[in-house]
């Protein structure tokens, strides 16, 4: 039992579920509506949305056991309790979960990308396992680069989603009777816009909570001279990053949520509530602790409330889909 709770830990299972949410989310609440209101009855079967989903999940697992391989060094400074390669799992064992995982979820996202004939599926399915593996061996260790990265692959899973409606989309109605019904619908470039908003935010949210975890791991990466914000920069000026960010991510969801979202006056008192209470007042908390932190566990809190964030983020689709 030790050993499984030892692997559910190594693939990050608490992640894996918001990764599986999140795709859930923009397809159910964002692109789903979407199609209904433009008459269009097809949307993604659940056994495609299960191999997208799957293959994502496979893939992202593995990336977290590479990156707990090639950093047993650091973790053994930053969390030695909680290193799992070395102790519990072997460097030989961890490399072979890598490589199922990952040839598994190519296999998924190839086999859905074949389906749909959507060859920039293809690239995303081909491209994210590579790019996970030399974040891993080396790009986290370098100015930015690393935090960018995954805060990239954070971004591409809800747009696989939006790439796989619009290429199903296109499968069936490019050739209606000799017309491509699309070209006379707006459709895709709604699914891009909005399922690319919640795209971007999980892009800034992510790259906030890795410039966090780089302050909190700031001691075991200087040891090994790893080229992070913290280290380069100072811990005061990567404060000062951060709180930009956060204060450019609550602007916009200000901007959008009173300027470009129309809602019915009916609806109007109650989005505000959940746009305060669920997305502003949180970040706010997090600029507090942000400030306030002075050790590794404070920052961890920091972490944890950056999180809240993202799911309040994912979950208000839910609201729009209802409001509106």
């Amino acid at each position: 039992m030790d050993k499984l709770r030892d692997y559910l830990l190594l693939v990050r299972w608490q992640n894996l579920l918001m990764t599986m949410l999140v795709m859930y989310v923009m397809e159910k609440w964002v692109a789903t509506p979407l199609l209904r209101a433009a008459y269009f009855g097809e949307q993604l079967p659940w056994w495609l949305l299960t191999l997208l989903i799957a293959a994502v999940v496979l893939i992202a697992a593995g990336g977290y056991v590479i990156n707990d391989y090639f950093d047993v060094k650091i973790d053994a400074i930053n969390r030695p309790d909680r290193l799992i390669v070395t102790r519990s799992v072997s460097k030989q064992q961890a490399m072979r979960l890598f490589q199922v995982l990952t040839a598994a979820g190519i296999v998924c996202g190839l086999a859905a990308s074949w389906v749909l004939h959507s060859w920039v599926t293809a690239v995303i399915i081909i491209f994210v396992p590579g790019l996970l593996w030399f974040y891993s061996a080396s790009y986290k260790r370098q100015l930015v680069v690393g935090n960018l990265i995954v805060a990239l692959t954070a971004a591409l899973c809800p747009l696989l989603i939006a790439v796989s409606n619009v290429a199903y989309l296109k499968l069936h109605y490019s050739n209606v009777n000799g017309i491509n019904v699309l070209e006379y619908l707006t459709l895709p470039r709604e699914l891009y816009l909005w399922i690319g908003g919640f795209a971007a935010f999980a892009f800034v949210a992510t790259l906030i909570r890795e410039i966090i975890k780089d302050l909190q791991d700031q001691m075991g990466d200087r040891e090994l001279e790893c080229h992070t914000l913290p280290v380069v920069l100072g811990e005061q000026a990567t404060k000062i990053i951060v709180t930009v960010l956060l204060l450019l991510m609550a602007g916009a969801i200000v901007w959008l949520a009173w300027a470009v979202i129309p809602f019915p006056h009916v609806w109007r008192s109650l989005h505000i509530r959940y746009v305060v209470l669920g997305l502003l007042i949180p970040i706010a908390c997090e600029l507090w602790l942000l400030w306030s932190a002075r050790i590794s566990s404070d920052y961890r809190t920091a972490q944890v409330v950056m999180k809240f964030v993202m799911v309040m983020g994912v979950l208000y689709s839910y609201v729009i889909n209802q409001m509106v």
